[in-house]
């Protein structure tokens, strides 16, 4: 393919001749402004508020969960959800190493270990295959639930990751690690608004987290959210993430290790702006994606698509290239034209931190990972 079509394209989608391009970046045409004004007014700016709560209150209703918790960021919401899980210092976590290195942080943030699983080429997501053959191959059922036979630590949860927004097939993973008494934590930072057979992203595990980082569907210039349908699970995770204080009229008492994780009433706010155009936010990127699949047919290049009885918000549109060349020549031309687009991350296990890390073949993940690159995704004003 000539890279140049795809180039002008991109350019006459966003009516953007010349300008640079980015990847992804907010749009605010909703009531953003009129709720800071409305929290800035209200002097009620930190992390207790009318809009946190509206906020915990609209993500139970997105997620169809009975509890949510507001916090600063989504690797804090990953941090504490595993630790709600019940993952203790020594203790591993299956994950995968095709994921952005806040999945692996959290697991190393609890003084856990990963353990990383490849993952299927059509969703990037784990694998439910590669998680079968290593449970069978490398784990046993004990009095207290599964054990590496290999390093002899427990398995404490599972912590399986929704790429770029596309659904990762969720309920088998759930159903295999049910047979293995593993709890999972859903990673759904990339998801919002995605879901499986009519089932929101984020609430097929024990707990979901959602990040809202600047360059997300929906932001707040930071937070994240943890959900549950465990009420109690969940109003744990709130107490934990506003340090542990136990309720009092003016006494300071913390009776446990917690965080100060709160997110403040000022991101609240313009979260809860944000949300209210989720549905618009979304729409608008399935005609882009429709465009961008339009583009490709027939061609060397691969969109990566949904699956069927999925539903994806499209936050990153992902393109599969020929091979690494091809990749690395797409890449090198469309930034040198200033079209913003970038490849996949490096597998975790390459990072110096992780690379004594227990992991399977990894033969899907090295194949994406020499091949996937995102595009211009953002929502057209």
């Amino acid at each position: 393919m000539d890279y140049s079509l795809f180039i002008s394209l991109v350019r006459d989608l966003y009516k953007k001749p010349e300008e640079f391009i980015p990847l992804h970046s907010p749009i605010f045409n909703g009531k953003e402004k009129e709720y800071l004004l409305d929290t800035i007014d209200s002097t009620f700016v930190s992390s207790v508020g009318a809009y946190v709560d509206a906020f915990e209150k609209k993500m139970q209703e997105l997620t169809k969960t009975q509890k949510a918790v507001a916090v600063v960021n989504g690797t804090a919401a990953l941090q504490v959800a595993l630790r709600l899980a019940g993952v203790k210092a020594g203790e591993e976590v299956l994950t995968q190493a095709l994921t952005f290195v806040a999945t692996a942080n959290s697991i190393a943030y609890n003084q856990a270990h990963p353990v990383f699983l490849d993952v299927d080429r059509d969703t990037m997501g784990l694998s439910p295959d590669a998680l079968t053959a290593f449970l069978e191959s490398h784990a046993e059922k004990r009095e207290g639930g599964a054990y590496n036979k290999t390093t002899q630590k427990r398995i404490a949860a599972c912590l399986p990751m929704h790429t770029f927004g596309l659904m990762a097939r969720i309920q088998e993973i759930v159903d295999i690690c049910t047979q293995w008494n593993i709890p999972v934590v859903e990673d759904a930072a990339e998801a919002l608004g995605s879901s499986a057979n009519g089932k929101a992203a984020g609430s097929f595990g024990l707990l979901g987290t959602f990040s809202f980082n600047g360059n997300k569907i929906v932001t707040c210039g930071g937070g994240g959210a943890i959900v549950s349908n465990d009420v109690e699970l969940g109003q744990r995770g709130k107490y934990l993430t506003t340090t542990a204080k136990v309720p009092h009229s003016w006494e300071y008492v913390h009776d446990e290790l917690g965080y100060n994780f709160r997110m403040p009433n000022l991101n609240a706010a313009l979260a809860c702006a944000q949300l209210e155009q989720l549905d618009t936010f979304i729409e608008q990127k399935k005609k882009l994606f429709e465009q961008y699949r339009s583009f490709c047919e027939g061609s060397e290049i691969k969109i990566k698509q949904p699956l069927a009885d999925t539903s994806s918000n499209h936050w990153l549109i992902a393109l599969e290239l020929p091979d690494r060349e091809a990749r690395d020549t797409f890449l090198r031309i469309t930034n040198d034209a200033g079209v913003m687009t970038r490849p996949i991350w490096q597998l975790m296990y390459r990072l110096p931190m992780y690379q004594d890390c227990q992991r399977d073949d990894q033969i899907n993940a090295k194949f994406l990972e020499e091949r996937i690159v995102n595009i211009p995704s953002s929502v057209r004003p």
